[in-house]
């Protein structure tokens, strides 16, 4: 049987930025054409605003109508769920945030980013019980979603294309994480492990799901720390092999390898290095490394 070899999306985490303005971005670009301009240089950015907070269905239209057909989203669940509530009676919080427009992102819906206080620790049943209300496909999301509150009224959208499986991932900052119960858990409900290199928080590449998400935010400094390109030939080495359906034998993992798949990992990558102008460029670099994308014409600040 011919083996699947996995997708692989190299992007960026936002893209709003201003001292990318004549550097990443042309200069004279109108901002309302810079996701248009990243979208066509990458094949997957990360939408950060709505970890701050609901955005609105009409921006979710408007970022769908300016990406092409083949691109993704990956998007970062709200801070309120995961820092403010800290999972706690989330529910509600839950469907106002699905019924906000994601649905309206259709085929280009990825994975849902859902990232944890440095300060959270491993909480077995807090964490199942999360796990178990997050939707597994888009039909289960506008069931979810049709149970919002009042702020949602006139202001939701709820209807779907068609159905579509939806992954999530969950980035973890505090070393009890460390766990092999919390491993299976993530396996329990195929639920992917933010591979998450800093020198801040755990490092940790344990396979959870069919699918890899890594934010890279610098592993020197973080949000700061470009990647040398011995660094990018190592990122580019790992993704090798997990679209191949591999486990790195030198990967940092709790348990011990998974054994080969016939089926490729999806792999998703975002640089999150943005303050120094990295994150672009270092984006367009492992890309071309790995025959995705040509470099930017523009210089490397």
């Amino acid at each position: 049987m011919k083996q699947r070899i996995g997708d692989v999306r190299i992007g960026i985490s936002g893209w709003t930025y201003k001292p990318w303005r004549g550097v990443f971005y042309p200069k004279g670009l109108p901002q309302r054409q810079e996701l248009s301009f990243a979208a066509n240089s990458f094949r997957s950015i990360e939408i950060n605003g709505t970890f701050y907070g609901l955005q609105r269905p009409e921006s979710f239209a408007a970022w769908h109508a300016a990406t092409p057909d083949d691109f993704i989203f990956a998007i970062k669940g709200p801070r309120f769920i995961t820092h403010m509530k800290r999972l706690i009676d989330v529910e509600t919080p839950l469907a106002n945030f699905l019924a906000s427009g994601v649905l309206r992102l259709e085929q280009k819906l990825g994975p849902i980013l859902w990232q944890f206080p440095p300060q959270m620790k491993f909480d077995p049943a807090r964490f199942e019980t999360f796990l178990q209300l997050l939707p597994r496909d888009t039909e289960q999301a506008l069931q979810l979603a049709s149970q919002h509150d009042a702020r949602l009224n006139g202001r939701s959208h709820l209807e779907i294309d068609r159905q579509r499986p939806m992954r999530h991932a969950f980035e973890i900052r505090h070393d009890s994480f460390r766990s092999q119960a919390f491993i299976d858990l993530l396996r329990q409900y195929h639920v992917g492990l933010v591979v998450a290199d800093t020198v801040d928080w755990p490092l940790l590449m344990d396979i959870t799901a069919d699918f890899i998400y890594c934010r890279l935010h610098g592993s020197e400094q973080l949000y700061v720390s470009g990647y040398d390109d011995a660094a990018l030939d190592h990122w580019a080495q790992l993704i090798g092999e997990w679209r191949r359906g591999k486990d790195p034998q030198s990967a940092p993992r709790v348990g011990p390898p998974s054994p080969p798949q016939m089926r490729g990992l999806d792999v998703y990558v975002y640089f999150d290095n943005d303050a120094k102008v990295r994150a672009p460029f270092d984006a367009a670099a492992l890309a071309a490394k790995l025959g995705e994308i040509a470099e930017p014409q523009v210089e490397r600040a």
